[in-house]
């Protein structure tokens, strides 16, 4: 796992991959909470990054899937699939390989934005008023959301040898799990409590929550069985092609 771990991150700062999804995400994040006059956090009047965890998880719903696209697809495409089936690892070896690669280049991508709550911090009016319980509970649920993003990324790789199909697919997914629940509970179909059950289905419900700074453990084992499904999902569908 390890050795996969040490070859997918190599392939992303080999390639452009690795510097162009890291480079857009901090670019778009900087210019709406800096520069553009709608979002711009010096104009705002108060010290939060609301509108940055408002606008991460929409930047990650197009680049993480960017990311995993070729995580299986390309490994179908060049037939290095069946060599990897025949070396001594197991599917979930290599799979939680390719998982823990892309979900380090999206730390990786996310640790810069820290200079955003260090500069809200020296601009509070005093220095400090920002409310520091949320903001960290928003940079967990942030993580926690890309971790899903990833194994959803990884899920919808494995299912074809086509890249672009594969980004599609995660993209479709990534959007569909994180507000599609939310859409459908809004539906005039459902009665009682039926709509707030479909509604905490999806992943907004519980990544509001934690945004709010209390880090509840029903939230983290939503996180953790959402991830824990797709990966296994993932590993079946693989299975199945390299049988």
């Amino acid at each position: 796992m390890i050795s996969i771990f040490k070859k997918e991150i190599a392939a992303f700062f080999s390639s452009l991959i690795g510097y162009i999804t890291i480079g857009l995400f901090l670019l778009v994040t900087g210019l709406f909470n800096w520069v553009f006059p709608d979002t711009n956090l010096l104009d705002y009047g108060y010290a939060t990054l609301d509108s940055y965890f408002t606008l991460a998880p929409w930047i990650f719903i197009f680049l993480i899937p960017a990311i995993t696209m070729r995580s299986f697809a390309e490994e179908y495409k060049s037939g290095t699939m069946e060599l990897l089936a025949t070396k001594p690892l197991h599917h979930l070896e290599i799979i939680l390989g390719k998982f823990w690669a892309a979900f380090f280049l999206v730390i990786f991508a996310v640790l810069p934005t820290l200079l955003y709550f260090w500069s809200i911090y020296q601009l509070g009016n005093p220095p400090g008023n920002v409310d520091t319980g949320a903001t960290w509970g928003s940079y967990i649920g942030l993580l926690s959301l890309g971790a899903t993003f990833v194994a959803i990324g990884l899920f919808a790789s494995s299912t074809t040898d086509n890249q672009i199909v594969a980004f599609l697919i995660g993209m479709f997914l990534c959007f569909f799990f994180y507000l599609g629940f939310d859409y459908i509970s809004g539906l005039d179909l459902f009665y009682a409590k039926v709509d707030n059950i479909i509604q905490l289905i999806g992943i907004n419900a519980h990544y509001t929550s934690i945004s709010r700074g209390v880090v509840d453990t029903r939230d983290l084992i939503y996180f953790g069985t959402l991830i824990t499904a797709f990966i296994l999902l993932a590993k079946i569908t693989i299975e199945k092609r390299t049988w």
